[in-house]
């Protein structure tokens, strides 16, 4: 076993995942074989409270205000940038400027213009950009994953990839920076769940023609400390896609986005079905994947249990069940593998050419939902 490589992190934005990501580092044990090993050493944020929660963290050394400090800090090897979408052009250019390596969460920029500055930096930079979609790692995501890249589909004839969870099912609920568009961006769902939901499309190379959107802000105002506050955010979204495939024809793709989806809590699903065979996977049943093939004349839905085998191994056993914290921690594993060229075949955190290009369907989308007419990309 060769040592591992210390990489030490600097958060911005000490928000939820900020604190995720401190909680994987201390579970980095259970990969085997990992050429790094992470320790979250700083952390900015306006917040004290935030602030205060990361010095329970024995590595952690620096606690500041400003987000300047960790870009310039030449100790700091990557950053975590977890800040509202308004922000992200502003910290991303700053990051890729200095030299930085860094992990940036989704959508990549509040708006198509941000994503293709931000992406053209990087491009230009000598820094190793990805991008936070965690949920493709789950194992039976992974094997759908597999299937489908092998070309087992056959000719496809339907795609759909979807986010659906409640948060804003209560109407009561404040309001926040992801319900208002100056903070959120005008694509509002979109950019908060979309990068999840194109990920493994877009990996496996199933890029859109033609876009037709439907879009729906169902909540239109939510309690604030001053009153009640324009909801201005797209609250659920409807893609249906156009996709050229190899076979000389287009298939259909579905990308659904749902902040308000009754009956759900967070749930990821991805399904794509072929004239020979057909895959499904939801983190609703996390446990197993479905593999559609034809035998004897027969169409069969077989169910499967995947067990614990990721794309990273872990010391678990196959035999324990997967979760959030697990899919986080590959994602990390992934990211920090990649920037050590010890990626091999395993699969890869999402890209910044990832996130442009669905910045540009998002887009095409919200050209869509106002003319009421599909977009061609």
């Amino acid at each position: 076993m060769t040592p591992m490589e210390t990489v030490r992190i600097g958060i911005i934005g000490g928000g939820l995942m900020g604190r995720e990501l401190a909680a994987v580092c201390g579970r980095w044990l259970h990969l085997v074989d990992h050429p790094v090993k992470p320790e979250v050493v700083a952390v900015a944020d306006l917040n004290e409270d935030a602030l205060n929660w990361f010095k329970r963290v024995p590595t952690v050394t620096t606690l500041t205000a400003d987000w300047h400090d960790l870009v310039n800090d030449r100790d700091i090897d990557v950053l975590y940038i977890a800040v509202p979408h308004n922000l992200h052009e502003e910290i991303y250019l700053a990051a890729a400027a200095s030299g930085k390596d860094f992990l940036g969460e989704k959508p990549f920029g509040i708006d198509l213009a941000a994503a293709i500055a931000i992406t053209d930096a990087v491009v230009k930079s000598s820094t190793f950009v990805r991008v936070s979609s965690e949920l493709p790692f789950y194992p039976g995501a992974q094997r759908c994953f597999e299937i489908a890249r092998s070309g087992a589909l056959g000719e496809l004839v339907d795609v759909r990839s979807g986010f659906s969870h409640s948060s804003d099912l209560d109407r009561n609920k404040g309001i926040n920076w992801k319900r208002r568009q100056a903070t959120c961006g005008e694509i509002g769902v979109m950019g908060d769940l979309g990068m999840h939901v194109a990920h493994v499309p877009l990996r496996l190379g199933w890029v859109p023609s033609d876009v037709y959107a439907l879009l729906d802000n169902i909540v239109t105002e939510r309690p604030s400390p001053t009153g009640p506050a324009d909801c201005d955010t797209w609250d659920n979204a409807l893609l249906a896609m156009r996709t050229p495939a190899e076979a000389g024809r287009d298939f259909t793709m579905l990308w659904e986005t749902r902040r308000i989806a009754p009956g759900q809590m967070n749930t990821w699903y991805f399904e794509a079905l072929g004239m020979d065979s057909g895959v499904r996977f939801s983190t609703r049943t996390p446990a197993t994947y479905q593999h559609f093939v034809v035998r004897d004349g027969q169409q069969i839905w077989e169910e499967i249990q995947p067990g614990n085998i990721s794309a990273w191994p872990v010391i678990s056993g196959a035999i324990f069940e997967f979760g959030f914290a697990d899919a986080l921690l590959q994602m990390w594993a992934s990211y920090l593998a990649e920037r050590a060229g010890a990626l091999g075949d395993r699969f890869g955190t999402a890209t910044a050419q990832e996130a442009l290009t669905a910045h540009r369907v998002f887009d095409a989308a919200l050209r869509s939902s106002q003319t009421r007419t599909a977009i061609t990309l």
